[in-house]
């Protein structure tokens, strides 16, 4: 009895103790145009709050978030919470027509949710066309009070937004690329937190400035906004240690050199331990496309990091950069990061697989309408597919709104292939236009999967039109990444490669250019969460699919009602 009393008194206590740590954090968005200058040229964007990037979130874990989204701006908008699990509060996911309608112009909208069981960098982001490049910010989740960070606290914490910008309005950009189904044109710079840097005209500047005081130690939270781009970033002279990724611990890692791919954030922690002067931090991008295939911006993006007490007599010390196609640096980063097994927020791998799905997905080709003009390969329009379905969003109601309501036969079908319709040498260049295989339906498909069970997903690239990373995102839910490697996935010899021990847990993963992974994750989470491959130059055409979750046994384990003033197609 006494055993019972003093458990009770301390789990009182703990509640006690997270009702008091929580707290409600609020936030007010005003999107709308604005006037810029870069590169030379006045520029029309939109923004939040009028800043590039918009502003950085802070909460703790436990907290609850709202945020007031008043749309200014000519554009249908919606904000996604990258990386937010979202446990129960689906409506609030972001993404335009599967979770929700836009928030039309003239009108607004609260997201309100909790951050449950999550610490570390994420960040969120426009989810209609390519409002992205410039409507997003960091969202950082520091720990629970009287929790600490599972390594030395650093002296300060300071986001490094990697991003993408053009001489040209983004939305007109996309759709110009639409119309004709050609590639859309390449970016003209990359921003370091919105700033283009030195190396571009009318940039001296315009350069973002990191004052560091030499012996101390700083984190930098790194986040790839690029809408196209991974990223290679170096600071001249220094090392850093990896410690999270996509707000998850990893065992401490040494590098000099961070890829990222869009949507993913690395945590580093870089001590300035040099001799006191000036160094260029600089990133450029990682290309996994043949180089006589595909053009690309191939521009360098610096800011600076400038040491208490440097003087200006000596140049700044620039840092070497892999080269664009430096393959087997990239995939040396981003195979050796493993999780922090028993740390902060660590879940163990599910030991038990109830669905095993193998998914295909690369470009592909859209046959060209009559009547029209179609600049893509073979005549036709590119288009883009997972397991041969290119998926296509609904635009009359939401797919979160039409499960929630019993409508979904009115919206989408719940057959997406668990496998392609044919098997065939995925990785091999000869079927880079093989017309038999490289045209896919327009199609609504979502897996349906049962509430809590153990998904594990052999994520294959493929050789249509080229070979190429792509980073797939999946909404609500974080996964394990078991093992990554190049070529077609061998279910017999690359299974003995699986690290269901202390894996890297993610909620994007760069699939290997002509390679694959294979991830697994427990679907917990009650709702309808899009898969997409985060190269905003694929999702609209079709690189694409969902999980529609079933509601679990009990009221804690089934989707609420939409939110009363949620916006209406």
């Amino acid at each position: 009895m006494a055993r019972f009393a003093i458990w009770l008194a301390w789990s009182l206590a703990l509640l006690t103790s997270s009702m008091i740590s929580a707290s409600i954090v609020e936030h007010s968005f005003n999107v709308e145009d604005v006037t810029v200058r870069k590169l030379c040229r006045e520029q029309v964007i939109t923004a939040v709050n009028e800043s590039l990037p918009g502003p950085t979130i802070r909460v703790r874990e436990g907290d609850t978030l709202v945020v007031h989204v008043f749309n200014k701006s000519p554009y249908n908008i919606t904000i996604h919470w990258h990386g937010i699990l979202q446990l129960l509060s689906g409506w609030a996911d972001g993404p335009a027509y599967a979770t929700q309608c836009p928030i039309r112009p003239g009108e607004s909208y609260t997201y309100r949710f909790n951050i449950t069981g999550q610490e570390g960098t994420l960040w969120w982001h426009a989810h209609v066309g390519w409002l992205r490049a410039t409507v997003y910010g960091a969202l950082i989740i520091h720990p629970k009070s009287g929790r600490s960070y599972p390594f030395p606290k650093p002296y300060k914490e300071i986001p490094i937004l990697l991003g993408e910008w053009w001489n040209a309005n983004v939305i007109d950009v996309e759709n110009e690329g639409l119309a004709v189904g050609a590639a859309p044109n390449i970016s003209d710079a990359y921003t370091i937190n919105g700033k283009p840097g030195n190396l571009y005209p009318c940039s001296e500047n315009d350069m973002y400035e990191l004052k560091v005081k030499r012996g101390k130690t700083y984190m930098l939270r790194i986040i790839n906004a690029a809408l196209n781009n991974q990223l290679f970033f170096k600071i001249a002279n220094h090392s850093v240690t990896v410690v999270a990724i996509d707000a998850a611990y990893t065992d401490p890692y040494d590098t000099d050199l961070v890829v990222v791919a869009p949507g993913q954030t690395t945590d580093v922690l870089f001590k300035a331990d040099q001799a006191v002067g000036s160094y260029y931090m600089a990133a450029h991008p990682y290309i996994t496309t043949p180089p006589t295939t595909v053009e690309f911006d191939s521009t360098t993006t610096r800011g600076i990091v400038v040491y208490e007490g440097s003087t200006s007599a000596s140049a700044p010390v620039v840092p070497t950069l892999p080269d664009f196609f430096d393959t087997p640096r990239a995939h040396q980063f981003y195979t050796n990061l493993t999780g922090l097994a028993g740390g902060p927020q660590w879940v163990p791998v599910p030991s038990h697989v109830d669905e095993h799905m193998f998914v295909t997905f690369g470009l592909a080709v859209e046959r060209c309408p009559e009547n029209a003009t179609c600049l893509g390969p073979l005549e036709g329009r590119f288009s883009a597919s997972m397991n041969n379905e290119s998926f296509q969003l609904p635009n009359k109601t939401s797919m979160l709104e039409a499960f929630y309501r019993g409508e979904r036969d009115e919206v989408y079908t719940t057959d997406f292939p668990d496998a392609p319709p044919v098997r065939f040498d995925y990785t091999n260049s000869s079927i880079s236009r093989d017309e038999s295989l490289i045209y896919a339906p327009k199609s609504t498909k979502v897996k349906r999967l049962r509430f809590n069970s153990t998904v594990e997903i052999v994520l294959q690239n493929t050789a249509f039109l080229t070979v190429e990373n792509h980073p797939i995102h999946i909404h609500g839910f974080n996964f394990h990444v078991l093992a990554q490697g190049f070529g077609n996935f061998d279910a017999v010899n690359d299974r003995q490669k699986f690290n269901l021990v202390n894996p890297q847990i993610r909620n994007t993963i760069a699939v290997p250019v002509g390679g694959w992974a294979v991830i697994r994750f427990q679907a917990n989470n009650p709702g309808i969460w899009l898969v997409h491959c985060h190269l905003d130059v694929h999702l609209p055409v079709g690189m694409a699919m969902a999980f529609e979750v079933e509601n679990g046994p009990t009221p804690s384990s089934t989707l609420p009602p939409p939110p009363s003033d949620l916006p209406r197609c």
